[in-house]
């Protein structure tokens, strides 16, 4: 059965158009294939149909998941969008990456990558790929060692600052090393919706690297707030949907555009749109590859930085965003690290559910495995067995996170138990709380009291999984008196 795709026509609104199926690749192309990994902004794990949303449907990605495989034990670097994706480019857990945590630096930007660390980029430039990233950055102010063009990345389109991001109509956007000035949205003006300007640069790498083997990372910012979409077919069709309460925001001064989230009458129908937009511009994406012929080369990757997030007006109770999990953004709790994934290649992957429990640093040596590339160890485990059915899959002896906000927090599974210590950078060290997740996913009964063996094992895990960084102070022990 052909899918029918929402797709946004960007200049006039959106509309509804059957995907056609292209005549695909010469199955004698020995070629890599084509990879595009997607990561949405705050998605929760349940803000997806395919995954339970109940409220709205993400047709298009529903579409990835029926003919693809949906993993069910998935987790993000961590809580939090840089060091999530630090962990995703670099192949490092959060006790290990060089960014941990969301350092703002003067005056556009986040703390960067440093030189010479391999990552995704490099790694596929060893085999031969373009490589393309189009969203948001936030690994590095334009000029440092984290800038995107310094990073192995040939071809970057969007918002460097994750600070900026936080509004989707800014004064500019950066194309590569060079600042796009952006006047028809100066004044307040609501000339350019910015997600829409990445995607048509998305699209467009696509076209021109067709005849390329080609890497195109596409972080949208999508649906993190600011909760705001253009005036279109799909938020018209949302609105006067839910009941509302109105969300008043910031619509002048310093921060206005430039941090701050603006006000909104209808947050739900707003949040609604904004993740049947991004779902639009996935169909989108794959409507682009189908016509080119190349679907049945092409490996699309389909996931979410961290869990859903409660600013801007958002209400992630309302529509289940967490699912059944405890948590949200900057928790480590399930809610705010498990995270929908998916993974489509026509003819490759066949369509199944896994609970195979796979991160964001897994990525990294997929890869690897996937283009024969050699490359230094990482904390990561392929998963291309699960992923095609052929070889050994390998597991985790143990997942490790860590968060620097909020007192600092640290979380390790091993199997079905997790530990998790609250407080971390306290003098009195803090509190601790274990949890059996396959009797109670949702954490709600703290354990412990009553396994204090188990908890002891897991601290250990967790004090040989964090190495200590002066940059990234968390222990009481790693802090020095100003």
């Amino acid at each position: 059965m052909t899918p029918r795709f929402l797709l946004p026509t960007l200049a006039a609104g959106i509309i509804t158009t059957p995907l056609t199926i292209a005549a695909q690749q010469d199955p004698n192309d020995k070629r890599h294939p084509n990879i595009v990994l997607i990561v949405a902004d705050d998605l929760g794990y349940g803000d997806l149909s395919c995954y339970g949303q109940q409220k709205f449907s993400t047709p298009n990605i529903d579409f990835l998941a029926r003919n693809g495989i949906r993993f069910t034990q998935a987790y993000a670097g961590t809580t939090v969008s840089a060091p999530s994706r630090a962990c995703l480019l670099t192949g490092l857990h959060s006790g290990h990456a060089p960014v941990r945590g969301n350092i703002e630096v003067r005056p556009e930007g986040q703390f960067p990558l440093p030189s010479g660390l391999p990552n995704i980029f490099t790694l596929l430039h060893q085999a031969g790929y373009v490589t393309g990233a189009f969203g948001k950055w936030g690994l590095g102010a334009p000029g440092t060692s984290g800038d995107p063009t310094r990073q192995g990345v040939d071809k970057f389109f969007g918002y460097n600052c994750q600070l900026l991001a936080h509004n989707y109509y800014p004064d500019h956007l950066w194309d590569d090393s060079t600042r796009l000035p952006l006047p028809e949205n100066d004044n307040g003006s609501y000339g350019s919706y910015a997600q829409d300007l990445i995607q048509q640069q998305a699209l467009k790498f696509i076209r021109s690297h067709k005849d390329s083997t080609f890497f195109l990372f596409i972080p949208y910012v999508l649906p993190h707030a600011e909760l705001i979409v253009p005036e279109d077919s799909i938020i018209q069709r949302f609105r006067g949907t839910f009941p509302e309460t109105p969300y008043h925001g910031c619509d002048s001064g310093p921060y206005f555009r430039k941090g701050g989230y603006s006000s909104q009458s209808h947050p739900r129908a707003t949040f609604a749109a904004m993740v049947s937009r991004l779902d639009a511009y996935v169909g989108q994406v794959v409507n682009e590859l189908s016509s080119l012929g190349l679907l049945d080369n092409t490996l699309v990757i389909f996931t979410s930085d961290n869990g859903p997030h409660r600013e801007g007006g958002a209400d992630p109770d309302f529509f289940d965003s967490n699912s059944i999990f405890r948590g949200y953004k900057r928790d480590l709790y399930e809610g705010g690290i498990r995270i929908p994934f998916i993974a489509f290649w026509r003819g490759t992957i066949s369509p199944r559910t896994t609970d195979h429990v796979c991160t964001f640093w897994d990525i990294f040596p997929t890869l690897a495995e996937l283009t024969g590339t050699q490359t230094s160890p990482s904390d990561g485990i392929s998963f291309l067995p699960s992923l095609t059915g052929h070889g050994q899959q390998h597991r985790h002896s143990y997942l490790y996170f860590e968060f620097h906000e909020e007192g600092g927090k640290q979380a390790v599974r091993q199997g079905d138990w997790k530990l998790i210590h609250l407080n971390a950078s306290a003098p009195n060290g803090g509190s601790w709380e274990l949890y059996n997740l396959a009797d109670d996913p949702s954490e709600s009964d703290n354990l412990i009291d009553s396994h204090s063996q188990k908890a002891a094992a897991l601290k250990r895990l967790m004090l040989d999984a964090h190495a200590p960084d002066s940059q990234w102070p968390l222990l009481p022990q790693e802090r020095t008196s100003p």
